[in-house]
């Protein structure tokens, strides 16, 4: 997808994360129980994406291996999956609300526009695996096999270890309001 074809919720999907990060780290108030388990569920979503990261070449050729066998959208998933972590290490719940009501406003939209995207390059490639592949909640079981697997230079050429480096980060904040805002 080039910039210029990008709609507005797609080019300010990532401020708007960072704003909301912002907001959230200002009004987090977590307790070491929220901050492990929030912790732990932040992992596995930082997990998700940098597993995706790996099978995507992007408008290249239709990602269907690792996550993508299971949903269309594993890095949106993982994105959630990152957030809901966050959220409750947070210890507020009414962030909760505030993260799920961005996130459906925010990539919803941004996973039907893509999707149409892909219908334009990929054509029935796209339609039929579409068809058998949910656009975001994962399926149970993967579909067919693939004999792609995981590309550690596609995760470092598409710069994923930034999400690493942000979950350190905001765990390191949270951690440090935990110990000294008691």
């Amino acid at each position: 997808m080039s910039r210029e074809k990008a709609t507005p919720i797609q080019r300010f999907r990532v401020p708007l994360g960072f704003l909301f990060a912002a907001v959230f780290l200002f009004f987090a108030r977590p307790e070491p129980l929220t901050l492990g388990i929030g912790g732990a569920i932040a992992v596995v979503g930082l997990l998700i994406r940098a597993w995706a990261s790996g099978h995507i070449r992007k408008n290249q050729t239709l990602a269907v291996s690792g996550p993508y066998a299971y949903t269309r959208n594993p890095l949106y998933l993982g994105s959630f999956v990152l957030g809901v972590g966050f959220t409750i290490a947070s210890g507020v719940w009414w962030l909760g609300l505030v993260f799920i009501a961005l996130f459906l406003g925010i990539y919803f939209p941004v996973m039907r526009v893509e999707a149409g995207e892909l219908t334009q390059i990929f054509g029935d490639q796209y339609r039929e695996y579409a068809e058998r592949v949910p656009l975001f909640f994962p399926r149970p079981t993967a579909g067919e096999k693939s004999e792609i697997n995981f590309d550690f230079g596609l995760y470092l050429r598409y710069r994923e270890y930034q999400a690493a480096l942000g979950l350190i980060f905001a765990w390191s904040v949270l951690l440090i309001k935990t110990i000294f805002l008691r």
